[in-house]
């Protein structure tokens, strides 16, 4: 009673400050404040979560995890504004633990989602001062699965007895080689303790350097279908790609794929080599959510790139396959892909499309024409002519805001009947275009700046002239000491290694 009228009576409009001194008072006593759980208002365990956590007080965490009246626990955010202590987030964790442990969970307790993501929702935090309809409806999270509805026996509902349904934990996970992640270590050795009743889900998965056999033991302990982004960022051999298809295969809501870096070994034998690339792209075959690939610097997929956009599912927003061998085929291939009709993003920068037909490119640029935002064909050798010929396609793309094309060998009349053909992209608001053959010194690729100056002047005239003198025209080239771009408008506006010591 006492506790009650000192600590209760108080309106939940009341200034923050009389809320903060009143937590302050019940972390004073550890004993009390543990006792006072059960009764304590949901809009005070908010401000007393914070305030326990920031002051290290761990066996007041462990016991409002235990207690905690919310569906959802946003702990991530807490642990990147204050860099807590590992012991402040062990015992965070340890709460959890101990009531997974219980056979039945005590009469308050909500908890659904323990939210670990450093960008998790800090807004959870701010609004506990607001009126308590407001928090409840704002406490509820999005990523919470449906309060499941207690069992009927008879026609009537079981008692206070909830059902042992998981907790989902979200993380998002970035593996690499160095010292061991002590919370990633502590939090997988709690899951496989809990395995069945605390699910480790991870939106967002980024791979570096690390033995497969590593990766392997924690993706073990992860929920793969709930992986939604995944970048592999690593130096592997095809076969060691191989050993990682499986789990690939298993991640049926990824939206994104980055994939980078896979170089065949000239020892491996043809056999070999063909089944493991049959166990890569088979597995598109269950990504049924895929919007965005990212393939750079793929070494197999020169003649092969036909046996992976068959196992795709679904159109694709976003297609970047840079830095990689294609012949002409696979570029037939690709343009007659059924998925790529639909394409925001097309990125094929240094692929060489020095030697072949123009046709396939035309002809992928004019289906993906009605949605195309972004197109960059940076690097790819693309000659006056094969260039022209793509122009009707690219004059089609009403979508188009930006459009990329530096390092191709092109000459100022093809620049200016390509501003021609683009003038009337309304939405078209940056070019990215090379120097133009003409403002070269020498076959050694010396840019005389005078030439280059005079050039884009001359393009900006005729945008000023033809109505769009707001689209911006910029000339880049990479930077022969870093090879970094350095930009031209007209004056150059270099990379970093230029400027004086």
């Amino acid at each position: 009673d006492t506790f009650r009228s000192r600590f209760f009576r108080m309106s939940i409009r009341a200034p923050r400050r009389l809320l903060e001194l009143a937590g302050q008072s019940l972390l004073r006593s550890e004993a009390l404040a543990i006792a006072a759980l059960e009764e304590l208002p949901m809009e005070l365990f908010p401000p007393l979560f914070t305030a326990a956590f920031a002051g290290g007080h761990n066996e007041i965490l462990k016991a409002m995890v235990q207690a905690w009246p919310f569906a959802y626990l946003p702990l991530g955010a807490l642990m990147r504004e204050q860099q807590p202590h590992q012991e402040t987030f062990q015992a965070a964790l340890d709460g959890l633990d101990v009531l997974l442990a219980q056979e039945v969970r005590p009469r308050r307790w909500k908890l659904q989602v323990l939210d670990l993501r450093k960008k998790a929702r800090q807004n959870f935090w701010t609004v506990w001062s607001g009126t308590r309809t407001g928090i409840c409806s704002f406490l509820e999270p999005e990523e919470a699965p449906p309060m499941r509805k207690r069992q009927k026996v008879d026609g009537s509902r079981v008692g206070l007895k909830q059902p042992l349904a998981p907790v989902e934990v979200l993380i998002d996970l970035c593996l690499k080689e160095g010292t061991p992640d002590e919370s990633l270590t502590y939090l997988i050795k709690k899951v496989k303790q809990r395995r069945g009743l605390l699910h480790l889900c991870c939106k967002k998965l980024k791979i570096f350097a690390m033995p497969m056999q590593n990766i392997k033991k924690i993706l073990k302990m992860v929920q793969l279908d709930s992986i939604q982004d995944l970048e592999v960022n690593c130096t592997w051999k095809l076969s060691t790609l191989g050993q990682f298809a499986p789990h690939l295969g298993q991640m049926g809501s990824l939206r994104r794929l980055l994939l980078s870096h896979i170089h065949m070994s000239s020892h491996t034998a043809q056999v070999k080599e063909e089944q493991c690339v049959s166990q890569f792209t088979s597995q598109f075959l269950s990504l049924h959510h895929l919007q965005e690939l990212y393939l750079d610097s793929i070494s197999f997929l020169e003649g092969r790139l036909d046996q992976l956009l068959r196992c795709l599912r679904t159109p694709l927003e976003t297609l970047s396959i840079t830095n990689c061998l294609l012949s002409e085929l696979d570029l037939t291939h690709l343009s007659q892909c059924p998925n790529v009709s639909q394409l925001k993003d097309l990125d094929l920068s240094g692929v060489s499309l020095t030697c072949m037909s123009a046709e396939p490119l035309q002809v992928l640029i004019e289906r993906a024409s009605a949605t195309l935002q972004d197109l960059d064909l940076d690097e790819c050798g693309i000659m006056d002519s094969q260039f022209s010929a793509i122009l009707p396609a690219l004059s089609r793309c009403s979508q188009l805001t930006i459009f990329s094309f530096c390092g191709n060998p092109i000459s100022m009349a093809v620049l200016e009947n390509l501003l021609r053909h683009t003038i009337g992209l309304s939405k078209l608001s940056h070019v990215l275009y090379p120097a133009p053959l003409e403002s070269y010194e020498d076959v050694y690729g010396t840019l005389h700046l005078g030439i280059l100056a005079h050039l884009h002047a001359r393009l900006k005239q005729m945008l000023q002239e033809l109505g769009r003198p707001n689209m911006v025209w910029f000339s880049a080239n990479p930077c022969p000491h870093c090879g970094d771009r350095t930009f031209y408008d007209p004056e150059p506006i270099r990379c970093p290694c230029y400027l004086p010591a």
